[in-house]
């Protein structure tokens, strides 16, 4: 994939993301398949060749999305609250994009040092001594 069709692939997927919240409430929130349903859909060996875009996006609606759990529509009542948002998929974007390994600081210093502030920021906001913080205030 050159740097073009990355450009069309990547506006197609965002498009069809958007259509999926548009449309997600108008699907039943949970699944309707059976155990293995997937295992007669899909080819049991991986394949020699890659498949179009095309392809890969028509199985994404016909083979996958039947077995999922559709979190995110106003009429699933399930365990959690909706854990995600268009932010954070832009966010989930540009960290792909990086795809850094940040094992160490000297691997990615933005990202342990963007990782140290962020933690502050949420040891304040439940209430965490300054004892808990990376950055100590008082030096």
């Amino acid at each position: 994939m050159d740097v073009n069709e990355f450009r069309k692939r990547g506006k197609e997927m965002v498009d069809f993301m958007a259509d999926y919240y548009e449309n997600v409430d108008k699907v039943p929130p949970m699944s309707t398949v059976q155990p293995d349903y997937l295992y007669s859909l899909i080819p049991q060996e991986a394949p020699e060749e890659p498949e179009s875009f095309e392809d890969i996006q028509r199985d994404i609606k016909t083979k996958i999305m039947p077995g999922m759990t559709h979190w995110q529509s106003s009429n699933f009542f399930g365990w959690f609250p909706c854990n995600s948002s268009f932010p954070a998929m832009l966010g989930d974007m540009a960290s792909s994009m990086f795809n850094i390994v940040g094992f160490n600081w000297i691997c990615s210093p933005a990202a342990t040092e963007l990782e140290t502030v962020v933690m502050d920021w949420l040891g304040k906001l439940i209430g965490l001594d300054s004892k808990f913080m990376a950055i100590k205030e008082d030096g």
